[in-house]
């Protein structure tokens, strides 16, 4: 009998690259944000930090924040997912703090940073941004709870479909063994008892009716 044969991976049971789709333009603008922020902060560090420090701070904590969303997007791994749900967390936070904090004291932002007036100064880019990444993290968060759905299910079914395999062959074996022991019972010589061979001699032929 032949061997089941294991149902192939269907395309939903693959997790869904953070790079598809829409997530190739979220990688591309967070890329993009690390780069000129963690640029600019490290040229006002070194040529002017005593101008404006809570500002030149807040923009290399705000580079590195862009630099760790970026690397966790392109690993796109389950844990990379979630550094990144946690990374876009702490920046929109970060712009909201940093965004009404320089509204309410402008004199420690002489110099505006990437979060000051909540992004204001890129397009409001800087508060959209978060937004959009945590939307599209729990969008894959949930594909990907599906798929995982898909191959319990499908693994469940094999392991059923194996079972049941095991079950038809040894039902199988006791049914040969069965139709083999019929069949030597029907093959083996009939004998008599030692009473009927006593009556049965005497006679001619030495048979006597049937017993």
């Amino acid at each position: 009998m032949s061997e089941p044969v294991a149902p192939p991976e269907t395309a939903a049971s693959q997790p869904e690259s953070t790079r598809s789709g829409p997530g190739r333009l979220l990688v591309a603008i967070y890329a993009l944000f690390a780069l000129s922020a963690t640029a600019r902060a490290g040229v006002q560090i070194a040529t002017k930090f005593s101008h404006a420090p809570v500002a030149y701070l807040l923009s290399a904590f705000a580079g590195a924040v862009y630099i760790l969303a970026t690397v966790t997007l392109i690993v796109g791994s389950r844990t990379a997912r979630r550094i990144a749900v946690v990374s876009c967390s702490i920046e929109l936070i970060g712009v909201l703090a940093v965004g009404t904090w320089s509204l309410l004291d402008r004199a420690s932002f002489p110099d505006a940073t990437v979060w000051s007036g909540y992004g204001s100064g890129y397009g409001f880019v800087p508060l959209v941004l978060p937004v959009f990444g945590l939307l599209w993290l729990r969008r894959l968060t949930r594909r990907g709870r599906g798929a995982e759905d898909v191959d319990a299910r499908q693994e469940f079914t094999q392991s059923a479909g194996l079972n049941a395999h095991s079950k038809d062959v040894a039902q199988w074996d006791r049914d040969r063994a069965n139709r083999d022991r019929v069949g030597s019972d029907h093959d083996r010589p009939r004998q008599l008892s030692p009473n009927c061979q006593a009556q049965g001699q005497g006679y001619p032929g030495g048979r006597r009716g049937s017993f």
